[in-house]
């Protein structure tokens, strides 16, 4: 089949994306409408042949068709109130300032676009942001949520539960819900990072923990600990962030007033782990020579830093592709069961430790 343009009379209709396709215009239909029991093969002729004819779906019929309007949610939600989280509110100074949402979007719409899907961007940091959000989906302008919550605290994901709308969750919930995640086995990355640095020959050793009410930063706090025990080094002293690279910076400028022997560290986020670089060097401490330096995501910030940063690879990019995924499977099948996916975290090694 000729990727060029084909004349037809009047707008093109099924019949005729058929005809080039050669296929029947049922079959047509169940691609144009996102019925995923086709082949992939002919899946990929039936586009073909859309582009070359410049079928235009009708949305609205095949909304009557499918009671589906072929968009999803993207929520990114927080407890936080508007008196708590300033003007700018964590939309701009955390969201978009941070690579790892960069990472989830990706992963996304990588998987939505080539099956029509298009996601709708919501930010739900106040009350009453949660209640547009619930409204938005009550009134169907989205078939179901794909959210990432940013607080352990946050409401969203029980009220998404209680209101029946059909939801994924990016990471493990803070408290247990009938709500199908995908997250990645923290505690596996945090024993990666602990037992490289021991490798290393590291014998006083530190970590700047994430918020310690995340079911993530606990996890990586405990591998990491877990692993530092069987190592013969229980006590390994604590600073908590909140994954930005101020939070770093803070943290390890106090780690080193109370520790100035610390000779490693585990960061349990790169921008975390770059701030902690950042005041290393200003100290006039060499990384890694003096103190090596571990992260965790495998973000851009990794590679930003300097020494470029050793981490823990999270692979957020097909995590958030898989969680788009069960989203669909939730709306082909609405009594699906919940599930979980969890994906294993590898060690990334650079120059900083």
């Amino acid at each position: 089949m000729s990727d060029e343009p084909i004349r037809v009379s009047g707008p093109p209709t099924l019949e005729d994306v058929a005809r080039v396709a050669g296929v029947s215009r049922a079959t047509v239909s169940r691609v144009v409408n996102g019925v995923r029991n086709v082949d992939p093969e002919i899946q990929e002729t039936v586009r073909r042949a859309v582009a070359v004819t410049g079928y235009v779906p009708n949305n609205a019929a095949r909304s009557l068709v499918t009671r589906r309007v072929g968009s999803v949610a993207l929520v990114v939600s927080g407890a936080g109130e508007e008196d708590e989280i300033g003007e700018d509110g964590f939309s701009t100074k955390q969201i978009f300032g941070d690579p790892f949402f960069g990472r989830v979007v990706g992963g996304i719409v990588g998987y939505l676009r080539p099956r029509g899907i298009h996601p709708v961007l919501m930010l739900a940091d106040t009350a009453d942001a949660r209640q547009q959000v619930l409204a938005f989906l009550r009134q169907g302008n989205a078939d179901g949520a794909l959210l990432v919550s940013t607080h352990a605290e946050d409401p969203l994901p029980r009220m998404l539960t209680e209101a029946g709308q059909p939801a994924v969750l990016f990471a493990r919930p803070a408290r247990p819900l009938p709500i199908s995640y995908v997250d990645c086995a923290h505690q596996d990355g945090g024993r990666l990072a602990a037992d490289h640095l021991v490798a290393r020959g590291c014998e006083r050793v530190a970590t700047i923990a994430g918020p310690l009410d995340v079911p993530a930063s606990q996890d990586r706090l405990a591998g990491f600990q877990s692993a530092m025990a069987g190592h013969g080094r229980p006590y390994v002293p604590v600073v908590e962030g909140n994954f930005t690279l101020g939070s770093g910076m803070t943290a390890m400028e106090r780690l080193l007033v109370e520790h100035p022997d610390v000779d490693g560290v585990f960061a349990a986020n790169d921008l975390m782990a770059q701030g902690a670089i950042l005041v290393l060097r200003e100290a006039g401490h060499r990384v890694p020579d003096d103190v090596a330096v571990v992260g965790f995501d495998d973000s851009s910030a990794a590679l930003a830093c300097r020494p470029q940063l050793t981490t823990v690879r999270q692979p957020v990019e097909n995590m958030a592709a898989e969680m788009a995924g069960l989203l669909l499977a939730t709306l082909d099948r609405p009594d699906r069961r919940v599930t979980s996916v969890v994906f294993e975290p590898t060690l990334v090694i650079r120059h900083s430790a």
